[in-house]
């Protein structure tokens, strides 16, 4: 799934249920993968009224991740 949305601080996001990787873009151009993640919190997070509470309560400091890409300084 990719979800483009409205949001402050996030620009979008892929879930990959093979390899439940979570990669989460930022307003900032930054890319993250979060690693291990449930679908059925990568689904919560699709359906969040709040993608940013959302990812701050319960993926922020929940899974590990590595940096896809930085953005411009």
């Amino acid at each position: 799934m990719v979800e483009a949305l409205p949001s402050t601080a996030i620009r979008d996001f892929r879930y990959d249920a093979r390899s439940r990787t979570l990669d989460v873009t930022f307003v900032s151009e930054r890319r993250y993968r979060y690693i291990a993640v449930p679908a059925d919190v990568a689904a919560a997070f699709e359906i969040a009224e709040s993608k940013g509470g959302f990812f701050n309560a319960r993926i922020r400091d929940v899974f590990a991740f590595k940096e896809l890409t930085r953005g411009r300084p």
